[in-house]
């Protein structure tokens, strides 16, 4: 790569996570190439060449790794059970890598992949877009302006209505393929907390089935206790017909209370190109509200910016600045998944530490 050239990003999938999230979000990066795109499936070969026809479409990994020189850096959008697999390769090709969450199936792996990389001296993050949400930028703003005080409790959710399960490898229920609720939307609310509150030092839970003969969990809780002292309580469903809020979190002077998902994946899924000034904007009617008893005010929303997330990372490939996500987040979020298994298996609270 010249000191020129934008770099070249290959994306290894083009399910969901490839074709709503990073093969647009790349493609409006101005100083990112989208370069290449794996996919074994002929309509979305054909889709990839209506949508950029300057891309190289590639039928496997393999191939795409024999042609190594051709990119800077590879994102893994494959399915969750795959993804340590394809990063090593990667990794050991000499690519940049970008590893959609969860970076793995376990902690073990993820540690490892770490290592590979650090030992290859190539650069390894994690895409945790919901950083990057409208809500959590707007509460993340008032938690550090202060406004809530000090928060005691932190609730979340992740809820859809789905009466009849949707079928895919997200229903694989074998050790190593991270399927279920909780590696999916529980990813993203894991990290949120953490990355709001700190480390955890206890974890509870409750996962369970949501539909008949359901391998995996589709309707969890999970509760943890921050070595700060914040209690966060988490909520990922496919099956509630009645939505709770996004956000309720308390502190000792004020409540944050807000409804509604982030637009932006809605806004991707339709097709829209993620550039201009009103990206990641939000209707008036899906601010929260703050306030203390009678004293409630609507707060605004932060505009959202999944493409901050590429413009960070094509940053830290210029060695401008840090990697979007330290991949130890990655870990931590894991080893928290693990406890929470354990705990809803066992039917106790498990300590972080010691265990």
């Amino acid at each position: 790569m010249s000191e020129a050239a934008a770099p070249r990003i290959a994306v290894i999938g083009y399910g969901t996570a490839g074709r709503v999230f990073h093969a647009p979000l790349i493609h409006a990066t101005p100083d990112l190439e989208l370069a290449g795109i794996v996919t074994a499936n002929a309509e979305r070969a054909a889709e990839i060449g209506q949508r950029y026809p300057d891309v190289t479409v590639v039928g496997d990994v393999a191939t795409l790794l024999a042609r190594a020189d051709e990119f800077d850096a590879a994102v893994v959008a494959s399915p969750n059970g795959l993804h340590p697999e394809h990063a090593r390769a990667a990794i050991e090709a000499g690519l940049a890598v970008v590893v959609d969450k969860p970076l793995a199936a376990s902690a073990h792996d993820a540690d490892a992949l770490i290592a590979t990389a650090r030992d290859r001296g190539v650069a390894l993050t994690v895409f945790q877009n919901r950083r990057w949400d409208a809500d959590f930028l707007t509460l993340r703003t008032l938690i550090e302006s202060g406004r809530l005080g000090r928060v005691r409790r932190f609730e979340s959710r992740f809820e859809r209505w789905r009466p009849e399960p949707k079928p895919g490898w997200k229903r694989n229920a074998a050790p190593d393929a991270a399927g279920g609720i909780l590696f999916d939307l529980g990813s993203h609310l894991i990290d949120q907390a953490l990355t709001l509150f700190g480390p955890a030092r206890e974890v509870y839970a409750e996962l369970d089935p949501g539909y008949a003969d359901s391998g995996v969990d589709d309707d969890s809780f999970v509760a943890l206790t921050h070595v700060s002292g914040v209690r966060s309580h988490l909520w990922m469903s496919s099956v509630a017909p009645d939505l709770g809020p996004r956000f309720r979190v308390l502190g000792d002077r004020a409540g944050f209370v807000k409804f509604g998902l982030d637009p932006q994946e809605d806004r991707l899924r339709e097709g829209a190109v993620p550039t201009g000034a009103d990206w990641g904007a939000e209707a008036e009617d899906a601010w929260g509200r703050l306030g203390a008893g009678e004293a409630v005010e609507m707060v605004p929303s932060m505009a959202g910016s999944y493409p901050a997330f590429y413009r960070e990372f094509a940053a830290a490939l210029r060695g401008d600045a840090p990697l979007p996500v330290d991949p130890a987040d990655a870990v931590a979020n894991l080893r928290v998944i693990e406890a929470a298994r354990h705990a809803s298996a066992e039917r106790r609270v498990v300590g972080l530490s010691g265990r």
